[in-house]
């Protein structure tokens, strides 16, 4: 794992600064702040610069972890009971600007309008009535191992996480590709597009509101639901590997993968590689103040279930997605300066 620690010293002057960004912004979703965020992020720690950049070019590991950044849970305030009620007057505003920043030197923060009404910055938090859905709202299940936005052409580079309460060690699943035998595996049967990969749950309809409140971004986000609708009845067949073959990247969410038209070879193949990751799965425990960056073409990741408390106490994690080639999506999105994939 790629490893930083913030120290004391860092920490003094970091949240002053972060403290005056969120008086001056409100939000995290400020068009003006997600606008400068990759300039102000050149003002953070050298250190930490330095830390991401060898991440971001090198891919020494598929998990970044930077610790230590203060949070106050006297400050925070009760777990909200849904996502819908945290975009304004956030007591995180701080932190989660920090994890902005951070995120910024890896490359573009983007949503998605059919997740969380088109949020750039996720909630991640359980909600009454999810326990048992394949959501990151559930609880008292596994959230399965899965590449996130697995079956979009517009997938991030990277899904990260930033913690800001895990009373019960709440443990994040984690398999690096770089873990695995490839020499064990059917990689060139993995490289071929015939594996069925379906709109995983968050994108539905349901789980997000029915209007956004504006008539052409409801437009374009019915045409995303339609579109993902077509891709639920008429799979849309995709390799699993890409990249080099003898380090390859991934993409595989397989509680959403079709497999009853598959070849015997390529079922083999997926089966003996969904073997070797179940093999490798390793725990991360995030605490009060880690962001952790995972790598969505080297790692697989997921979630082990836990108790809900619906107390104000639970598990509240941000989440963001980020690409490092934001023009690729250019087609999705309604301007080139609208970070929103419809």
């Amino acid at each position: 794992m790629h490893q930083l620690m913030l120290t004391a010293e860092e920490n003094a002057v970091l949240l002053p600064w972060l403290t005056e960004l969120a008086a001056t912004h409100g939000t995290i979703e400020n068009p003006e702040l997600l606008r400068r965020a990759p300039v102000l992020a050149y003002a953070l720690p050298p250190r930490l610069l330095e830390f991401l950049e060898e991440y971001r070019r090198n891919e020494p590991s598929a998990v970044c972890l930077i610790s230590g950044l203060d949070v106050d849970e006297r400050t925070l305030g009760p777990t909200p009971e849904h996502w819908r009620n945290t975009q304004h007057g956030s007591t995180a505003l701080p932190q989660e600007i920090f994890f902005m920043l951070c995120a910024a030197r890896l490359g573009d923060v983007f949503g998605w309008s059919t997740q969380q009404d088109g949020r750039i910055m996720h909630d991640v938090l359980p909600i009454k009535g999810h326990e048992h859905y394949e959501l990151g709202s559930n609880s008292l299940q596994h959230l399965s191992w899965h590449t996130e936005d697995a079956f979009h052409p517009c997938r991030g580079d990277y899904v990260s996480l930033m913690c800001l309460k895990n009373p019960d060690d709440a443990a994040t699943m984690v398999c690096d590709a770089g873990s695995l035998d490839w020499s064990a595996l059917d990689v060139d049967a993995l490289f071929e597009s015939v594996f069925t990969q379906m709109p995983d749950n968050s994108h539905l309809p349901q789980n997000t509101a029915e209007s956004t409140g504006d008539p052409a971004q409801d437009r374009l986000r019915k045409r995303s639901f339609e579109l993902i609708r077509s891709w639920n009845e008429n799979p849309v067949q995709r390799p699993v590997l890409f990249g080099d073959r003898h380090d390859p990247y991934m993409a595989l969410d397989p509680y959403h993968m079709k497999q009853e038209d598959w070849s015997e070879r390529s079922l083999n193949a997926f089966r003996e590689l969904c073997e070797q990751v179940e093999k490798n799965m390793q725990d991360l425990v995030l605490r009060p103040g880690d962001i952790a960056f995972i790598d969505n073409f080297r790692a697989v990741h997921g979630r082990r279930s836990f108790q809900p408390r619906y107390d104000g106490s639970d598990r509240w994690l941000k989440r963001l997605n980020i690409t490092r080639n934001i023009r690729g999506s250019r087609a999705w999105r309604p301007s080139a300066g609208d970070p929103v994939i419809y």
